[in-house]
């Protein structure tokens, strides 16, 4: 298989809830119009706590300098895995799960931390620009290493560090953080780019106005029920990650859908906001999944973690996570 190191330079910000409308005017060009910004990856998730951006430098100018937005404290790299050739977002999606030993794990090993986004059209996984040269040892041996250069895919060159790594050693990672589970069932879905002005005010509500649903009823009452919605726009690849609810206020036939019309759930990782420096906590996550077969999505955000797997897993997935916990 192929690793893709895609070009994009990117930065990790998080945007108080209080402080969302000074930036709503450039991330509404970032999303919307984006042929008038030279922005190529954009991404934006709300929780209950903040809204976290991913975007590449160009596409960080369009946002004001604000008390209101925090910085990660590092330049990031996007990799991609890709079986077979061609380019990455038209390869078939792979799920978090099947980069799990491959991938994750490995750069677990290594004390490398990996920040995720799992997306409709594939999974990334981040990665501190300075790390890179260790990645690329870590992974070399299992992938053929490619760099995405002007939009062409070339032989990734040795970084000139060939030894003076230590060999890892392998220890078992029980899963430290408390997880949790919203009653919101949540759906991973796209739209095709032409498509977009038709639903861009519905859009825009959803994104920074609605502030959660608008019928209040039981769901309204849940208290287990979060506000979580993800939007990104990549290389001109739209992926949408919503709950149930939120995706009947579209259109018939605008957003697309598997066709068994999978619905996922929640799993929640962290109590305390995680922060950028400790190393494995996605591969705490994806390893067991993976052991179990159990297809996933998985997104990091500047606070917690956030994994989607399939409903009817549910209950099995939070059993084996927490036995997962106990174990030492």
């Amino acid at each position: 298989m192929e690793l893709h190191i895609l070009e994009h330079s990117l930065k990790v910000a998080s945007i108080e809830k209080e402080g969302i409308q000074i930036c709503t005017h450039g991330l509404i060009k970032l999303a919307f119009l984006a042929s008038k910004t030279r922005c190529k990856f954009f991404s934006l998730t709300e929780t209950p706590e903040d809204y976290t951006i991913i975007v590449d430098e160009e596409g960080f100018k369009e946002l004001p300098e604000s008390e209101h937005i925090s910085v990660a404290d590092a330049t990031w790299l996007a990799l991609n895995v890709v079986s077979g050739g061609g380019n990455a977002s038209n390869s078939q999606p792979i799920g978090v799960t099947k980069i799990a030993k491959s991938v994750i794990a490995p750069l677990a090993d290594h004390n490398i931390s990996v920040f995720m986004l799992s997306t409709y059209q594939t999974d990334f996984i981040l990665v501190r620009e300075r790390d890179l040269p260790m990645v690329m040892h870590t992974l070399s041996s299992e992938f053929t290493l490619l760099r995405v250069i002007n939009g062409e895919t070339v032989a990734a060159h040795n970084l000139g560090v060939t030894n003076g790594f230590v060999k890892p050693k392998l220890v078992p990672r029980p899963i430290i953080h408390p997880l949790s589970s919203p009653s919101n069932m949540f759906c991973v879905t796209s739209l095709d780019p032409d498509t977009l002005p038709s639903v861009a005010t519905l859009l825009m509500d959803v994104m920074f106005y609605s502030g959660g649903l608008k019928d209040t009823g039981a769901s309204g009452e849940d208290s287990s029920h979060i506000r979580f919605f993800s939007f990104s726009l990549i290389e001109g690849y739209i992926s949408l990650v919503m709950d149930e609810q939120t995706t009947q206020r579209f259109p018939n036939n605008v957003l697309f859908t598997s066709a068994s019309g999978e619905l996922w759930k929640m799993v929640r990782i962290g109590g305390q906001p995680l922060g950028f420096d400790e190393c494995g906590i996605v591969a705490q996550i994806s390893e067991p999944l993976a052991t179990a077969d159990i297809p996933a999505y998985y997104i990091s955000t500047f606070k917690f973690d956030h994994a989607l797997v399939p409903e009817e897993n549910i209950q099995s997935v939070i059993g084996a996570l927490r036995t997962e916990s106990t174990a030492q």
